[in-house]
């Protein structure tokens, strides 16, 4: 037998499923494509997350839609974070050219022409599906580690929210808890002393001045009402094609703080309310994270262990996560031990800190005897890949340089006309478009406010009378006095915690 035919028995007996499977592509050997040599990844093995690296320009994106493509196609929804803006095109019929009919013939794939169902989102002021969260629905322990608090300000953070449980007031927004940060070091000092114990003003200067950071990044636009419901991820078009979720995240490159709490508290929300799905033939969602280590860049430890934590459990969910990257050295070791799933394209070496970077991330790889895995990583194509999965048993499959296939969808970006085109027919743009401000404690507090203001008009009245018949004394004062006292206190409050928001609603 030929080394050529040992190989292609190799790859065939590593990548042999019994269930279904998604198409990769065909192997490569000592640079040739090869049509008998296909490279499968069971479904079943999709929610044991994975990594998509390579240097820029040699098709991480296509990698991506290729993928989604899969995946929309066996009804199997999909949440990518769009950080580039470039994976839009998925929504559009693509076109056949010379150039991929010729890949596609060397790695014997049927190439067709197909769009998939799309939703657009946004965390800011972009057009799309608005994705919103209430601070209560964060929860104190998850909103102190995104702040990076210590010990001692994360106990404080469980006051506050214990205080307003207690109140029931609604915490919604990030201007909530500052005004009761406000109060508890002010107005009702001495009531959460006497409740809740004694808090240093200093230490909730810090937590405010860490709110006001997030606040900076864009967080406001985020914290709020409507919640987004995750059960709106798991849909199906007509055909029963799964949907593809994009978040365009082009405006928030720079705030990686943002981007890093919405994805920890979408991951969280995800495992908490999705039941256990066991050994499932295929995943119930799969999420990509583009320029993954935006996550990671100023994540605190604490921060870094909650995600490490969340991405092992969330398996169980039937969730698989898909980081992307440059470089898989920016994924932290803990994380990447997790990933089931390695599509590896071609790193480039210009220093000696590329060098050891690529020898470092060929070690993370199953050795092989066809290839110098080092060498491949720096010799592959556009549209070439190292790859290794998980078979149906969890054992990983042998490393295959692999010729990818051509997505199916458009290879470039929609039009505005086209954006505009899908969320105008959206029906989760129309659910999630309005910015409600539900009566809280601020507008039960109105109320409150207007009343005594009645009686203080009242009271003068009453004290003019008396100066009239010259009985004054001390009693108008002393309840002037209450009553500005209760003005004080009662206006702080914009509506802070009570219960989660989902559960105020039922």
């Amino acid at each position: 037998m030929s080394r050529k035919e040992e190989f292609i028995q190799h790859i065939t007996n590593g990548y042999l499923s019994k269930g279904e499977s998604i198409i990769l592509g065909g192997a490569i050997l000592d640079g040739e494509a090869l049509a008998d040599a296909p490279i499968k990844v069971p479904l079943k093995t999709l929610n044991r997350h994975g990594l998509i690296a390579g240097a820029t320009g040699t098709g991480k994106t296509k990698t991506i839609q290729v993928l989604s493509e899969q995946l929309s196609s066996f009804g199997i929804p999909v949440l990518m974070m769009d950080i580039k803006g470039d994976f839009s095109g998925i929504a559009k019929e693509g076109e056949e050219k010379s150039f991929i009919t010729e890949r596609h013939t060397k790695i014997n794939i049927p190439y067709k022409t197909s769009s998939f169902p799309v939703e657009l989102m946004s965390l800011s002021e972009q057009s799309g599906v608005r994705l919103r969260a209430t601070v209560s629905e964060f929860g104190p322990v998850l909103f102190s580690r995104i702040l990076d608090l210590n010990d001692t300000q994360a106990g404080v953070v469980s006051v506050i929210f214990k205080y307003c449980d207690d109140n029931k007031m609604p915490l919604l927004d990030l201007k909530d808890i500052k005004k009761v940060i406000n109060y508890i070091t002010e107005e009702g000092k001495a009531e959460i002393e006497e409740n809740y114990g004694k808090i240093s003003t200093s230490t909730t200067g810090t937590i405010l001045r860490k709110i006001i950071e997030l606040e900076q990044q864009g967080a406001d636009l985020f914290f709020g009402e409507m919640s987004f419901d995750i059960n709106d991820l798991m849909r199906f078009d007509e055909n029963g094609k799964g949907y593809v979720n994009i978040i365009r995240l082009t405006d928030i490159q720079d705030k990686p703080k943002l981007f890093s709490t919405f994805m920890l508290s979408l991951l969280a929300e995800i495992y908490q309310q999705m039941p256990e799905k066991g050994d499932a033939d295929q995943p119930e969602l799969v999420i990509f994270i583009d320029e993954a280590h935006l996550i990671f860049k100023e994540a605190s430890k604490t921060l870094l262990e909650q995600i490490e934590t969340i991405v092992k459990l969330i398996r169980s969910k039937g969730v698989g996560v898909y980081f992307v990257t440059q470089n898989p050295m920016d994924v932290p070791s803990g994380v990447l031990a997790q990933l089931g799933l390695k599509i590896q394209h071609a790193l480039r070496a210009f220093t000696a800190n590329d060098r050891q970077a690529i020898k470092q991330t060929a070690d993370n790889y199953p050795t092989s005897d066809y290839y110098k895995t080092d060498e491949v990583l720096t010799s592959l194509g556009i549209g070439e890949a190292l790859v290794t999965a998980l078979n149906e048993k969890g054992i990983p499959t042998p490393l295959a340089a692999t010729m990818l296939r051509a997505p199916m969808s458009r290879m470039d970006v929609l039009t505005e006309s086209e954006i505009q085109e899908i969320n105008t027919k959206s029906k989760l743009v129309r659910k999630y478009s309005e910015l409600i401000d539900r009566e809280s404690a601020y507008e039960m507090l109105n109320k409150k406010i207007a009343v005594v203001e009645q009686e203080v008009t009242k009271q003068k009245e009453e004290k003019a009378a008396e100066k009239e018949n010259k009985q004054s004394g001390d009693t108008t004062g002393a309840v002037t006095k209450s009553v500005i006292k209760v003005l004080t206190s009662a206006t702080f409050i914009r509506g802070a915690f009570g219960v989660l928001s989902k559960l105020l609603r039922k």
